[in-house]
């Protein structure tokens, strides 16, 4: 549905994007993972149209969204990472102000803004002035804001940002809805977690460039991550270290934890078990450790996600 090919863009003598290609399936949730700066919020701003690139492509649909920028922006949607509503208009009349902009028929909209102020969980503060509203609230109403005209694809640049946790779960609540719904939505954040429990594929950016791309368990197996198996042990000598050690020569001991990493966690943690046992170490606890997108990008870059 949507294809990037080879975008690149400069602010003055930054390379801001080096060259950048990937595509998304009708109905994906995508996410676009990487440490503030990596060139997310640009890559958004270009696909939805907002930014001019120095050179590459995007279309949607087939069609290239600056050769045909009225019929693309009718079918995209837009959550800027920024606030976009006015303070002094209640919730209700920023929503029938965007709606209007869209161009969503005056006999729909206010129905439509009732939906959405529903949907997001703000009907009760519908007449109240935008800026009564906590961040967290504010973000909400820009998300109904970028639905008001049922968008096929919605673009979301760190909708979770500084947000109070009931904002952060209501906001999880829409996003399951709109993904279970077909919506193509293309996700932006450096908050690890989020890209792991919604995304269908991943893509890792860093400096400019996509370094890495795919599903988890793909990601996983390409870069080589090993998940861990941690024991705890209430007490241990260096004898018993240093045998357990040179058994399974992948491993670290950290404070009073053992971490055993390994490919094939089923078939390791017997062997493992029974070598402890072996060594007569006296376990607290065993926890599995699966990779996380945390692991992934400090394998990838050599170093931490957020910055």
């Amino acid at each position: 549905m949507i294809e990037v090919r080879n975008l690149r863009k400069n602010y003055g003598k930054l390379e801001a994007l080096k060259g950048i290609s990937f595509s998304i399936d009708e109905g994906e949730f995508y996410g676009l993972l990487g440490p503030n700066g990596a060139g997310k919020t640009t890559t958004i701003s270009i696909i939805s149209s907002i930014l001019v690139p120095d050179g590459g492509e995007v279309s949607i649909n087939g069609k290239n969204i600056y050769t045909h920028s009225r019929e693309s922006k009718q079918i995209i949607g837009v959550v800027p990472q920024e606030i976009a509503l006015y303070s002094d208009f209640s919730a209700m009349e920023n929503l029938i102000f965007w709606g209007g902009l869209y161009g969503v028929p005056d006999n729909e909209l206010k129905r439509r803004a009732k939906e959405l102020l529903q949907m997001v969980g703000l009907s009760d503060r519908a007449n109240d002035k935008v800026s009564s509203y906590s961040g967290g609230m504010k973000r909400r109403i820009n998300i109904a804001a970028a639905l008001l005209h049922r968008p096929k694809v919605l673009f979301m640049d760190e909708p979770t940002v500084g947000i109070d946790p009931q904002s952060r779960n209501l906001i999880f609540e829409v996003l399951e809805k709109l993904h279970h719904n077909g919506m193509t939505i293309i996700y932006t954040t450096h908050y690890m977690e989020e890209a792991e429990r919604f995304c269908d594929r991943i893509g890792i950016i860093d400096h400019g460039q996509i370094i890495a791309q795919g599903k988890l368990d793909e990601l996983r197996n390409d870069n080589g991550a090993k998940d861990a198996i941690a024991i705890t042990l209430n007490h241990a000598d260096e004898r018993q270290i240093s045998a357990l050690q040179t058994f399974w020569p992948d491993s670290k001991m950290a404070d009073m934890n053992l971490y055993f990493y390994s490919q094939d966690v089923k078939t390791d943690l017997p062997l493992i078990i029974r070598k402890c046992s072996e060594a007569e170490t006296d376990i607290r606890s065993i926890e599995i450790q699966k990779t996380n997108l945390e692991t992934i990008f400090l394998n990838l870059t050599g170093r931490q996600l957020r910055d």
